[in-house]
């Protein structure tokens, strides 16, 4: 029954302290801060708030416009909590998704929210149109003039703020890349890095090399990382993905991380949908000689009708005769 809080600002010349005090003050006892647009939905720390909500917690946040900017949007987010089991409040609205008023009052503000942005876009366009009635064209002129200097101190300011957001988030996957690169083929790497990862948050191939390339531009990674890997054998996608379940989850039964993977719809070496605890004893025995684990092996877990099963069933049997 946790109260998560989440507080966001448009820009980094602008702070979160009055939301965050706010939050506190509600009895947050968790709290998510961002400095992103709310028109975007590519938000890293919306999606760590949302995906730390458990069943019977409460997502807080401080004003409507600080989690959505669209109807369809906070409609979306709302939707997703209740069906988790979890409740949403808004600390300037009587807001509280538990009861079917404020789940009316909710909608009702989404909508005028909405219809407030609609108009401001209005305002804006008629106000570039005026403008260039005028001679007058939007943009910074300096661009516009060909100014190189400008353009270098655009283009390091964006590379400063690619990069701190790489830094908020290296522990997720840079951990991944230095245990299975060069040796493993991008695909799996990121395949490894994504299975650590909650539900609805992905890296991509491309995404992820382009992170490791940074990083390893600025001195923070080795050089190694980004070359080549050797021909791998084509099952090598599920021994890496095993491996990186273990790693993840040092505690999962062979059995388990059978089950994790039919519930990712990975299918066995041979095709098939049920993955036995052989199969997953078999991927991992090639991942520890490979070096990707270096936990020794793991207990099945207990079977149903096995033979510990008999065993109780047969001692039952004696006490009762």
């Amino acid at each position: 029954m946790a109260l998560i809080g989440y507080a966001r600002v448009s820009t980094e010349d602008q702070n979160t302290a009055a939301q965050l005090d706010a939050l506190r003050a509600a009895g947050c006892a968790e709290l998510f801060e961002e400095k992103a647009s709310g028109a975007s939905r590519g938000r890293p720390e919306l999606a760590r708030a949302l995906a730390r909500v458990r069943r019977g917690d409460t997502l807080v946040i401080w004003k409507l416009d600080r989690l959505a900017r669209s109807l369809a949007h906070l409609l979306e987010v709302i939707e997703d909590l209740r069906d988790r089991g979890a409740h949403f409040r808004c600390l300037t609205s009587p807001i509280d998704t538990a009861s079917p008023h404020g789940t009316l009052v909710l909608q009702m503000l989404g909508a005028v929210a909405e219809y407030e942005r609609s108009l401001v876009r209005e305002r804006t366009k008629a106000g570039l149109r005026a403008a260039r009635a005028r001679g007058r064209v939007g943009g910074n002129p300096r661009l516009k003039a060909g100014d190189k200097a400008m353009a270098r101190l655009l283009a390091r300011r964006q590379r400063e703020i690619y990069l701190q957001e790489l830094n908020r988030t290296a522990d997720e996957w840079l951990p991944v890349v230095r245990r299975l690169r060069p040796a493993r083929p991008w695909a799996a790497v990121t395949r490894a890095v994504n299975a650590r990862l909650p539900p609805g948050r992905h890296w991509t191939v491309e995404r992820l090399r382009r992170a490791v390339g940074a990083f390893v531009a600025e001195g923070l990674a080795e050089p190694v990382l980004l070359e080549k890997a050797p021909t791998v054998r084509g099952d090598d996608r599920l021994m890496v993905l095993v491996a990186g379940i273990a790693r993840a989850n040092p505690g999962m039964t062979l059995r388990e991380i059978g089950a994790q993977l039919e519930a990712m719809r990975e299918t066995t070496p041979a095709g098939r949908k049920a993955w036995a605890a052989a199969s997953v004893r078999s991927l991992l025995e090639r991942a520890r000689r490979a070096g990707l684990v270096d936990t020794p092996p793991r207990p099945r877990g207990p079977r149903p009708g096995g033979v510990r099963a008999r065993k109780d069933k047969r001692t039952k049997a004696a006490i009762a005769g």
